[in-house]
């Protein structure tokens, strides 16, 4: 299935509708990342951000997925 990188806050959160792939996940973060750096963030406001204690992710997870998207934001440069 191909998903179009959402390009609002909206359609980022509308993805939660669709079924779980790698595909999806993917989307998600090129959806954030463009959406940051619209709004001027840079890389290490993002990834602070991911890095934030929260009780979704732990320590680990929220680790490997702010290298996920330093790498994606490398790409997109």
């Amino acid at each position: 299935m191909h998903y179009p990188i959402p390009t609002s806050p909206e359609e980022i959160i509308n993805l939660r509708q669709k079924p779980i792939s790698d595909e999806l996940i993917a989307t998600a973060i090129a959806g954030v990342i463009q959406f940051v750096r619209s709004q001027g963030q840079s890389l290490e406001q993002l990834t602070a951000q991911l890095l934030a204690d929260d009780s979704l992710l732990d320590d680990r997870q929220r680790r490997r997925l702010s290298e996920i998207v330093t790498q994606a934001w490398e790409k997109f440069a």
